[in-house]
């Protein structure tokens, strides 16, 4: 009985997010309206997908709001937070009270930064298999408290799903390029992943530092100016921010 509730669970899920990407037209607008399907199938306020694009670097493939979207890019830009922990170690990280004082103190800056923008808990599962992390699914609330168990089960399956779209559409963007369809998906990704690593070897020959050391340069940097490591990155691209 459990496992067919399990499957008819699974196959609503799948449903949903295939209905979602249907209605979006534009198939640069898939990603959003994936993001904001995850939102209707879950009890939470909004939700985000990152993608990770080696050590360091990670991007934003999609968001359902403006809040969701910042909470990406503030994890990102100071190097901590549930999303972060969750990609480093490859399991579930659920902060269900960030104004408390466990979690202020495993993510001090983020937990300050996130609850002065509403966000009360937020909840990161890793994207991929065999234990490879190639994103994060991440989902915040505008109040305090955790998932139910049925919940959980659902971002899971919302989790599965999205892996499962992510690890088929990179191959078969390469192959289908110049039709612009899937290609379309992660094109923005792209672009946002490859500015960030151009900023990154300019300020490690600015300042003769690793790529580690380069990319928490301009980590810093932009936090003190209330930049995303993205606008960061394009400023150094541009020649209007220097290291030097």
């Amino acid at each position: 009985m459990q496992s067919g509730q399990s499957q008819q669970s699974a196959s609503r899920v799948g449903a949903a997010l295939a209905a979602a990407a249907r209605g979006a037209g534009d198939p640069r607008r898939v990603p959003d309206a994936l993001c904001t399907a995850c939102v209707r199938l879950l009890p939470v306020t909004g939700a985000s997908v990152s993608l990770s694009g080696g050590r360091g670097i990670r991007v934003t493939w999609c968001a359902s709001d403006r809040v969701a979207a910042r909470l990406a890019e503030l994890q990102y830009t100071v190097g901590e937070g549930p999303c972060q922990t969750a990609l480093d170690q490859g399991v579930p990280v659920f902060a269900a009270d960030l104004a408390g004082r466990r979690d202020t103190c495993r993510w001090p800056i983020f937990a300050h930064e996130a609850v002065g923008l509403g966000v009360a808990a937020v909840f990161s599962v890793p994207l991929g298999v065999t234990g490879t992390a190639i994103g994060t699914l991440d989902l915040y609330c505008d109040r305090p408290g955790g998932l139910a168990e049925p919940d959980l089960r659902t971002a899971l399956r919302v989790r599965d799903a999205l892996t499962d779209a992510l690890t088929d559409l990179r191959p078969r963007g390469e192959e289908r390029g110049e039709e612009g369809e899937a290609a379309s998906w992660v094109c923005a990704s792209q672009a946002d992943h490859t500015e960030v690593q151009q900023a990154v070897g300019m300020v490690m020959v600015q300042l003769d530092l690793d790529p580690e050391q380069a990319l928490d340069r301009i980590r810093a940097r932009a936090f003190a100016e209330g930049r995303t490591v993205s606008q960061a990155a394009r400023r150094v691209l541009a020649r209007r921010l220097s290291f030097q």
